[in-house]
């Protein structure tokens, strides 16, 4: 379970990865929102949020109904 979205203008990112520490019956999402750096630096993370899994599947339907778009993994 990783996803990826990007805003329309590309600038920033959202990674949508399960927490490993999480338990079968109740899996937690981690959301990191940020951005790649030009020349191969570290990507800026700007936010990092853990989420129920059905509050992460409502924020992604939410980024994309807003325009953002599936891309490949940025960082």
């Amino acid at each position: 379970m990783d996803g990826w979205l990007s805003d329309p203008q590309q600038f920033w990112s959202v990674r949508f990865h399960r927490d490993p520490g999480s338990w079968v019956r109740d899996i937690k999402v981690i959301v990191d929102h940020g951005r790649e750096m030009p020349d191969g630096q570290l990507p800026l993370l700007k936010t990092r949020r853990m989420m129920r899994y059905d509050d992460a599947v409502a924020l992604w339907k939410e980024l994309t109904r807003l325009g953002w778009s599936v891309t490949d993994p940025v960082w």
